[in-house]
């Protein structure tokens, strides 16, 4: 137990490595200055443009990858014994989830979590990608909205994860992540109530076909 609780902190010391603060260093900018003020993808290409943002997806995706398949494959030695790998696993992609959107190097202020959480599936079962990246994705062309998008791609998770036949621990695992992903999203929730969450028009498939 000592052993997956070393890995856990690592994993969130992993994920609280903001993947837009790091470009942004290089760049000289910090993007939490700018759009919506979050240290995410979604900001980066709105205020920085897509190679900028393109950077931070690789680094935040490559963290919850890193924390969920590498961490686990450690071996301090410590007495008592480790926790079966894909209990690891999934503690330590959640962990770094955490650490993404509140992370110890940044004064806790980072993203919302949904390029990390991809990071630590493609680890953990990288087939429920796939309804997760079609319910992104039709979500976003009817409506506009990221944010709603992203997470009801997380809620898709859980029936994935049932379909799959995944065991208890890992059903929960998806109920806490996705539940997780609507709380990091609540301002895009109180947003598109009041009418001001930003659209990508150019997604919107009623804009296609004018």
């Amino acid at each position: 137990m000592i052993d997956l609780l070393i890995k856990v902190v690592l994993a969130y010391l992993l994920g609280s490595v903001s993947g837009s603060m790091v470009v942004g260093a290089i760049r000289h900018v910090d993007i939490r200055e700018s759009g919506s003020g979050n240290a995410g993808g979604t900001n980066a290409f709105r205020t920085q443009g897509l190679w900028f943002a393109l950077g931070v997806v690789i680094i935040d995706v490559g963290k919850g990858a890193l924390a969920a398949w590498g961490l686990p494959l450690f071996d301090f030695g410590l007495p008592g014994g480790q926790v079966g790998a894909p209990y690891q696993q999934l503690a330590c992609g959640f962990a770094a989830v955490v650490g993404h959107c509140y992370p110890l190097w940044y004064g806790f202020r980072g993203g919302k979590g949904a390029a990390t959480a991809i990071g630590a599936l493609l680890a953990i079962e990288p087939v429920v990608i796939v309804p997760m990246l079609i319910t992104w994705l039709v979500v976003l062309t009817i409506t506009g909205w990221v944010g709603l998008g992203t997470m009801l791609a997380g809620l898709s998770m859980i029936p994935a994860f049932l379909l799959l036949g995944a065991p208890a621990p890992t059903v929960l695992f998806a109920i806490l992540l996705a539940g997780f992903m609507v709380f990091t999203h609540r301002s895009n929730v109180r947003n598109m109530l009041n009418g001001s969450e930003y659209r990508f028009e150019r997604m919107r498939i009623r804009n296609w076909i004018r």
